[in-house]
């Protein structure tokens, strides 16, 4: 086939996709190998057809008439992973803080647990790490409640303070009281002993 209709074929299907939306090598295979297929996608990205995000990542990325392309949050990147992979994926560490309203930092490097492959990705200067870890790390239900495991664990058993505990438990109060029972059992005690103050 030659390259230009090959090409011509993946830019047809990625420009009914939404733009924004990311994608892999493994999004065409249907159009011919994986070696073909990044050739190919190289050419888009020296054409501006496309960008790449990461390696072996891609979007047609959206524009913003004040601030130029807008780039995927590391957030949409790791989900992105994590569906291709068919892995779950927990935020852990500042991350976790972060999302919760604990901290105002947002970490340059992100910490994910998953039951899919380890690895690093790097964007630009920052960094997504997937690390391997226990089916049980990554059992929760609840978004909200898996969140507080992992935060509550970052800052640690003596470190908390009321006012966090608060936030925490605000945060708790919109989370299903199912999923909370569910995750429940998956923390330590003195993690336990908080959410048990929502149920």
């Amino acid at each position: 086939m030659h390259s230009t209709s090959f090409e011509y074929r993946i830019l047809d299907k990625v420009k009914k996709i939404t733009k924004g939306t990311l994608f892999f090598t493994e999004d065409f295979v249907e159009f011919g190998s994986a070696k073909a297929i990044a050739k190919a996608l190289e050419r888009l990205v020296n054409q501006g057809e496309l960008s790449r995000v990461a390696r072996g990542i891609y979007a047609r990325l959206d524009v913003s008439p004040v601030l130029g392309e807008l780039l995927p949050t590391t957030e949409q990147i790791a989900l992105a992973i994590s569906r291709r992979d068919m892995a779950r994926i927990m935020p852990t560490g500042a991350l976790a803080l972060n999302a919760l309203g604990l901290s105002t930092q947002v970490p340059m490097n992100v910490v994910y647990l998953t039951d899919g492959a380890a690895r690093k990705i790097e964007i630009g200067r920052r960094k997504i790490v997937f690390k391997k870890s226990v089916p049980k790390n990554l059992a929760a239900k609840g978004k909200i409640s898996g969140l507080v495991i992992q935060a509550l664990k970052d800052i640690g058993k003596d470190q908390v303070t009321d006012h966090e505990i608060n936030i925490i438990l605000d945060h708790l109060r919109k989370e299903e009281v199912t999923h909370v029972q569910h995750d429940i059992k998956l923390a330590p005690e003195w993690i336990r002993a908080i959410l048990r103050k929502v149920l």
